[in-house]
């Protein structure tokens, strides 16, 4: 994940944290200003990632859209197979390029809520539920 936060009121920590550990992913921070998150080493690059752990799978992308080009440039020097840019994370430029170098390519959805939409952890309220239905159910009095 390109810009996962050690700051818990940052969505960056609060996806990297859900996908960590309510997922089979295995997710790993990519901040040169970080050390690690919750005891997970973080990575200064993906260049650096790349070469001690071989090419990522998906790169999720938390950075402003002004960067995505670079980013986009990285992913695809580091061998990813796909890039995933977060809510507001977008970059014609960047996107079309990761188009073009043959990468699957998700813009403006949050890989957390679409995990949960698909593995029934998602409601109106955002709340993990553990069902989804479409009917409200009668509370009990």
């Amino acid at each position: 994940m390109v810009g996962a936060s050690s700051n818990a009121l940052r969505p960056s920590y609060t996806v990297f944290s859900y996908l960590r550990t309510q997922t089979p992913f295995n997710v790993t921070p990519i901040n040169p200003t970080i050390r690690d998150i919750d005891g997970v080493s973080a990575y200064p690059s993906l260049a650096a990632y790349a070469k001690e752990r071989g090419a990522p799978d998906v790169v999720d992308v938390f950075r402003r859209p002004s960067e995505l080009v670079e980013v986009t440039r990285e992913a695809i020097e580091a061998g990813a197979k796909a890039i995933w840019f977060q809510y507001g994370v977008i970059n014609d430029d960047a996107i079309r390029l990761a188009d073009q170098a043959g990468l699957d390519v998700v813009v403006d959805r949050c890989m957390k809520v679409e995990y949960a939409r698909f593995h029934g952890g998602l409601t109106t309220s955002g709340l993990n539920s553990g069902l989804i239905t479409s009917r409200w159910q009668r509370l009990s009095s």
